[in-house]
């Protein structure tokens, strides 16, 4: 009997510490609703790159960078920065026939970048309600330019 009331029987170090204000409750997902979150450009852009096989983001130069086996297929420029030039956009890797067909095409969405534009890359605004299939087959495109052989074979058309 004297052991059962020494188990009743609780010391400060073992009773639980008493909470002084209410917990607060998160959010629950409920299905069917929709998110109000708005995704921005860099997010899109993210998810179109990092979904390539073994695409990678580096920070380079003080912005986002994407690559493939450390090289370089695409790369947001910031509208706050020298490489945007006020307008928030992404430089991908193509070769000089895509570059002038697609600038030519719609040189209101595209444009030749600085530093890179003469190796043949494609510049193209994403600030303003830009095309994302299309941007998402140039970032293909530019990406199988620098992925190997084999690696590019894996990505479907």
């Amino acid at each position: 009997m004297a052991s059962r009331k020494t188990d009743k029987k609780t010391t400060a170090k073992n009773a639980a510490p008493a909470r002084a204000t209410a917990t607060a409750k998160k959010p629950v997902k409920r299905p069917g609703k929709r998110e109000t979150t708005k995704r921005g450009p860099i997010d899109r852009l993210r998810e179109i790159c990092l979904a390539l096989p073994e695409a990678l983001e580096v920070e380079a130069w003080g912005e986002p960078t994407f690559r493939v086996r450390n090289k370089l297929f695409a790369m947001h420029a910031s509208a706050d920065t020298h490489h945007g030039a006020g307008r928030e956009a992404v430089w991908i890797a193509s070769n000089h026939v895509a570059q002038d067909m697609v600038m030519r095409a719609k040189p209101d969405r595209y444009f030749s970048p600085p530093y890179v534009g003469p190796a043949g890359w494609i510049g193209a605004w994403i600030d303003r309600n830009p095309p994302w299939s299309e941007i998402a087959e140039l970032l293909r495109d530019g990406y199988r330019l620098k992925a190997p052989k084999r690696l590019s074979a894996t990505l479907e058309d």
